[in-house]
């Protein structure tokens, strides 16, 4: 059966169900793996730089190959580049679950993230191309909220299979999800790519771009291990200015390049990736600390660790939506603004936790961070894929998400580098308690500043657009 033969009207919101269903995997991934760690680590009998890994491939190859999913998908179209990454991904996560090594789960896990990547950007355009303007802001409202509820009970999931089962389950529990998610993007996603004249793919762009996202990223992520000054994180360092700047040459000189850079002289398709690029330095290192800090200093399960983020969870469900809704009769700006005011006053909020907080304490956080986490992403998104036309949906997609990749990335490096400068003792030591929270305090007030940053940019740069602008056909870069 095609997905043309559905209603028009049905067609839509099937096809935004079967790419939720694939993107909710997508992102249950990052997470997932955390609170398992422990039992791999027994299993496999491994060490904690290869444990690291088993995290970090995962991350590193997604952020990576962001950018050249969503160029790809424009390419060649947007359900053949989904429909590959989800198959990649569905038989990597196999390949993961079978693992008897460190290194043929680290490998796993890197070809996972490439289908991760190759899958992300196509949710996106496609809902770009299905979706009319008017509708386009509540679907993505909707994509928003199943990719935060994705994250968020990511942790809970993992510690239910590794508690109650075994952590292979993780990883086995998306083979036949994704087999259900092939069935369901053949029968209701339909194709669409990019119809401009000029059609070639950007070689010289596509791999500068990769080069310069794996050197940060990398230096990111091992920049703790090694030292921020260290001459390996230099030379990432080094490397990624030296590919940037090759990418950007190429991409001017280019007939049809990868990325088209007048793209960013549009405020608000500036200014969402902004956003996009801060909220993940502020939040993703949140996640993770105070992971570890209910588990670690409040003694908690794993079970119970991952289950605390649950109401944040809920009210980005439902919140989300009606977000993406108003974003399409109210605009992206004051929206985002709002959330990330209520995002920066819930990390002042999560900054007054102590050793003696009980989950009282810590739910006036998640429920105003829940809020504003909202507000926010939907929106975000909205702003960012609505300014620019229906055609180039992919690599918007792909350089919004790329953005929040390595946002996150650079949030775990620098507030891990915060809260670490004020550990002096072993986790064993009856002093380890008071410098974590304290460190962890100090980190947390520095993510609150990042946060109202945000909400000031989404304030000055981003614009509504007119109704003009917001026509169902392919639309022009909206003017600032």
């Amino acid at each position: 059966m095609k997905a043309r033969i559905l209603a028009p009207e049905n067609r839509k919101w099937w096809t935004l169900a079967a790419l939720s269903f694939a993107l909710f995997m997508i992102m249950l991934d990052n997470t997932v793996v955390n609170v398992a760690l422990p039992s791999i680590q027994r299993d496999l009998g491994i060490g904690i730089s290869e444990l690291e890994w088993i995290v970090t491939a995962y991350a590193l190859s997604f952020a990576v190959f962001l950018l050249t999913g969503g160029k790809l998908a424009d390419r060649y179209g947007r359900r053949r580049i989904f429909l590959i990454g989800l198959v990649v991904f569905t038989v990597s996560s196999l390949a993961c679950g079978l693992a008897g090594s460190a290194g043929l789960l680290i490998g796993a896990r890197t070809v996972q993230g490439v289908g991760a990547a190759l899958m992300m950007p196509a949710t996106l355009s496609i809902i770009s191309a299905v979706f009319p303007a008017r509708e386009r802001g509540a679907a993505i409202g909707i994509w928003a909220g199943v990719s935060a509820m994705a994250l968020a009970i990511g942790p809970l999931v993992g510690g239910v299979l590794a508690e109650k089962a075994n952590w292979n389950w993780i990883f086995f529990i998306n083979v036949p999800v994704g087999v259900l998610g092939i069935v369901a993007a053949f029968v209701l996603v339909p194709e669409s790519r990019d119809t401009s004249a000029v059609q070639r793919l950007d070689l010289p762009g596509l791999i500068t771009s990769a080069v310069a996202v794996f050197a940060l990223t990398y230096a990111l992520i091992e920049a703790n291990t090694y030292g921020w000054t260290s001459a390996r994180i230099l030379s990432l360092f080094a490397l990624f200015a030296l590919s940037l700047g090759a990418f950007i040459v190429l991409e001017l000189r280019q007939r049809a390049p990868m990325l088209d850079l007048a793209l960013f002289k549009n405020g608000t398709f500036a200014g969402a990736n902004t956003v996009a690029l801060m909220v993940s330095l502020a939040m993703f290192g949140v996640f993770f600390f105070i992971s570890l800090f209910v588990q670690n200093i409040l003694g908690y399960s794993a079970i119970k660790a991952g289950a605390t983020f649950l109401p944040m969870t809920i009210l980005i469900i439902l919140v989300a939506p009606l977000a993406g809704a108003l974003s399409d009769r109210l605009g992206s700006r004051w929206l985002i603004a709002g959330g990330m005011t209520l995002v920066a006053g819930s990390l002042v909020l999560f900054a007054q936790l102590d050793t003696s907080s009980t989950f009282w304490n810590i739910l006036p956080a998640l429920l105003v961070g829940g809020v504003g986490m909202a507000l926010t992403m939907s929106p975000m998104t909205s702003a960012a894929l609505s300014a620019v036309s229906v055609d180039k949906a992919g690599v918007a997609s792909g350089v919004l998400n790329t953005f929040r990749q390595v946002g996150g990335s650079l949030g775990i490096a620098v507030l891990g580098a915060i809260l670490a400068s004020y550990v002096s003792v072993s986790p064993r030591s009856p002093q380890f308690a008071d410098q974590f929270v304290t460190g962890l305090h100090h980190a947390l007030y520095t993510s609150a500043a990042i946060a109202f940053a945000a909400a000031l940019v989404a304030a000055v740069v981003i614009r509504k657009r007119s109704p003009a602008q917001a026509s169902d056909g392919v639309e022009a870069v909206a003017a600032v």
